[in-house]
């Protein structure tokens, strides 16, 4: 029901990404949508991706965000990365989501969809966690809204997703600290665990198998104690048991191996090209969720709204 392009904000010559999603295909409760643009509005931390503005043009709710010309994690391991990350990359970008959960939770939210496809990179390094508020509500139906902690509908991606959202409970923010753990595997991996099976045996091995785990060595990788000791926290069917991101924060894995936003540069963006030339250059399309520019958007507000015109880009169907 959305589509994510890359356009130039011409009164301040910027480049966003404007997510345009469709209210004819929703089934979402319209007066939901617009209380949760507005609370989105309000998020203001240094990893949680913003909203910038918002209107409706047509029959689409269009969504002004910066740019992240990093693309996705995921998008990233897809074209430099199979295999998975090195430890310290994957601490250094944990933590920043990490301190984004504590901060929504904070606020009463639930995220619902932490992946390495929702988190996004700034071409300077800076690790933002993207995809939630109103997109998340549109797209996934229900709402989230700030001021219900305990949920009941079933959200979010199968291979991430909670034991207790698999089975309907009640739930609160503790299933995105297993969603959490699901992405540290994915990291360390280059893919989730089951993410080539179809969702309903996913949902199976999930309830009735043990939590996934973290090996001490993955091909030529080597993951320390204190890694492995954090996804098991987080990977508890329990979800009294697993510790708030407040908690995960004080954890020695963070505090010794989460670097600056230079080693992101360094030793994960240096290897890939810009988004747009991994786009045009292997042809991939949005399934994981990354800003990919497909089309650039060129416009300008008029009498408080937004005029614009389309090309496509040269190459990309």
């Amino acid at each position: 029901t959305s589509t994510v392009h890359r356009a130039r904000c011409l009164p301040l010559g910027a480049v966003v990404a404007i997510k345009r999603c469709n209210l004819d295909l929703s089934d979402a409760d319209l007066q939901v949508v617009i209380e949760e643009v507005a609370i989105m509005r309000r998020y203001q931390h240094p990893a949680v991706l913003p909203l910038l503005c918002s209107f409706v043009a047509d029959s689409e709710l269009w969504l002004v965000m910066p740019y992240m010309e990093g693309g996705s994690v995921a998008h990233v391991m897809r074209y430099a990365h199979n295999d998975g990350l090195e430890e310290p990359v994957i601490a250094t970008i944990a933590k920043e989501v990490l301190r984004a959960l504590d901060y929504l939770h904070k606020q009463g939210a639930i995220h619902r969809d932490v992946k390495a496809g929702n988190i996004l990179l700034g071409g300077d390094g800076t690790v933002r966690l993207g995809d939630f508020g109103v997109s998340a509500t549109m797209e996934r139906s229900g709402s989230w809204g700030h001021d219900l902690m305990r949920r009941r509908t079933l959200v979010g991606t199968p291979c991430w997703m909670a034991p207790e959202v698999m089975e309907e409970s009640a739930y609160n923010d503790r299933a995105d600290i297993w969603s959490f753990g699901i992405t540290l595997l994915e990291m360390a991996h280059g893919s989730a665990p089951f993410a080539k099976l179809p969702p309903l045996k996913v949902l199976m091995l999930t309830l009735q198998n043990p939590p996934p785990q973290l090996e001490d060595r993955v091909g030529q990788r080597t993951f320390s104690r204190s890694m492995r000791e954090v996804v098991a926290m987080c990977l508890q069917k329990d979800p009294m048991r697993r510790p708030s991101a407040k908690q995960l924060l004080e954890h020695r894995l963070f505090r010794t191996q989460a670097r600056d936003k230079a080693y992101i540069v360094k030793h994960l963006l240096a290897g890939a090209r810009v988004l747009g030339a991994r786009v045009l250059g292997v042809g991939v399309g949005l399934a994981d969720g990354s800003f990919i520019p497909t089309d650039i958007i060129v416009g300008r507000w008029v009498g408080g709204g937004w005029v614009g015109r389309s090309s496509r880009v040269a190459g990309f169907s």
